[in-house]
């Protein structure tokens, strides 16, 4: 086996067999009188049963990560009744195993690159990459977090309810599905690491359902950057086109928020069903020219997103110059808008749609995995902070309601039953004065209602 190929097979899970299964298999074999064979060898994966010397053993590829099972390995028996090495180096006795055919195109062309230098650079790499993979679950659990609040928040306050607002609710929900399935993904792949259940019934070993996770992520990620499309286009038109108004449009939105993704989806899954070939769970489907079907997709989304925001930019600086504000001034609250609107219309993923850079240095590879990961993982709660805690109409809804709360609980502890108290949804919408003022009454005893309502009225 290569040394490329022994990287792969040292992260290979449920091999075909093990060095006491191939010895019971293969131990009556007799070797013929005046006829030179090698032994039975078990070479980590697979298990090769005896061989006449000067000949070529073959066997199917198995079923693992980034293989194709159509191809065959090769090993060759020598002369002399012993595994032949690989030329030009030090062998072990069960010898060399070609392993090279099995890969696809795509995992060669990975492998190529991860080993580009010694060894030890590609053991650096691989290490870089297990642990931005904690750095992403960690990410991915407090965005999910951020997100249910948010989403929560919207859908529980009356007054928070616009298109602008629902546009964030369906991008919150694409968001927060594809969270969900790369967490279980991720937990899953743990569990089966550290032998926590049988392997066999693992997803990644499933077919079928794999295969049907991963449709779905991809669904969700496409959906996702629709809805940052969409949130690019009704900002872009809120700023720039004085006829715009909040209320068109969102039925249109939502169609093509969810509708647009299912087509896209639909014609890659077919093309990667029929001409993707790995051995279970399309493993490394994104390394593939078919993967441009979504991504070439969302790229341009982001691109179209790109020109919103220097649009949008373009606006705000003449709007900002027509002010009284000094031109630092202007510089900075031009750089917090860019920076806002960043996560909101996916031009962060830039970076992530980009090649990793195996083949560099190890710092380049470093920075860009910790960046890239960092920037993905984190993007759901960069959103939510950015676009429901920290914005002031939010914050006011949640303060008032807290407000009414504790003013129950306090009239509640002095003896004053109240009549009605009801949250800031119904306020809002009913009871809220002309002055702006919300009244609350609280009564004793058998007063009568017009003497309630003269004599022990609140007004907050």
């Amino acid at each position: 086996m290569t040394g490329k190929a022994k990287a792969i097979g040292a992260n290979f899970s449920g091999t075909n067999s093990s060095n006491m299964e191939c010895e019971a298999l293969h131990r009556d074999f007799v070797i013929p009188d005046d006829e030179i064979w090698c032994n039975w060898t078990f070479d980590s994966i697979l298990c090769w049963p005896p061989t006449k010397a000067s000949t070529m053993s073959r066997l199917r590829c198995p079923q693992l990560n980034g293989v194709d099972t159509r191809n065959f390995v090769e090993k060759r028996c020598g002369e002399n009744g012993s595994w032949e090495g690989k030329v030009g180096e030090l062998s072990p006795p069960s010898g060399w195993t070609n392993y090279t055919p099995c890969f696809t195109p795509e995992m060669m062309l990975l492998l190529q690159k991860l080993y580009t230098g010694s060894e030890d650079l590609a053991n650096a790499r691989i290490d870089i990459a297990a642990k931005t993979r904690y750095l992403e679950f960690v990410g991915l659990t407090l965005s999910l977090t951020a997100l249910l609040v948010s989403l929560s928040i919207f859908c529980r306050f009356r007054t928070l309810r616009n298109t602008r607002t629902r546009i964030h609710k369906n991008l919150f929900v694409a968001m927060m599905v594809q969270v969900v399935i790369k967490l279980t993904l991720y937990i899953d792949q743990a569990l089966s690491n550290m032998n926590a259940y049988d392997q066999q019934y693992s997803i990644q070993n499933t077919p079928i359902l794999c295969e049907g996770f991963y449709v779905l992520l991809e669904y969700a990620r496409t959906a996702m950057f629709t809805w940052m499309f969409i949130e690019g286009f009704f900002l872009h038109n809120k700023v720039t086109v004085a006829v715009f108004t909040e209320t068109s449009g969102y039925q249109m939105y939502r169609v093509i928020g969810w509708g647009y993704p299912i087509f896209m989806t639909a014609g890659w899954t077919v093309v990667t069903a029929i001409y993707y070939h790995p051995s279970k769970c399309w493993w490394g489907y994104n390394l593939t020219f078919y993967f441009w079907i979504l991504e070439g997709t969302r790229l341009a989304m982001i691109l179209f997103n790109c020109g919103f925001l220097l649009n949008i930019l373009r606006v705000l600086i003449i709007k900002l110059r027509r002010s009284h504000m000094t031109e630092t001034e202007q510089i900075i609250k031009a750089v917090k808008a860019v920076l806002v609107l960043l996560p909101l219309l996916g031009i962060t993923n830039l970076a992530a749609m980009s090649e990793a850079p195996l083949d560099k240095s190890i710092l380049q590879f470093a920075l860009w995995s910790y960046i890239t990961h960092f920037l993905t993982s984190f993007q759901g709660l960069f959103i939510a902070f950015l676009y429901c805690f920290s914005n002031n109409e939010v914050r006011s809804v949640v303060n008032r309601t807290i407000s009414l709360y504790f003013n129950k609980r306090q009239s509640s502890g002095s003896g004053c039953q109240p009549h009605r108290i009801v949250s800031t949804i119904d306020v809002e919408a009913t009871e809220e004065s002309p002055t702006g003022c919300i009244r609350l009454c609280c009564c004793r005893g058998s007063i009568s209602s017009l003497e309630r309502a003269n004599t022990c009225r609140t007004d907050l």
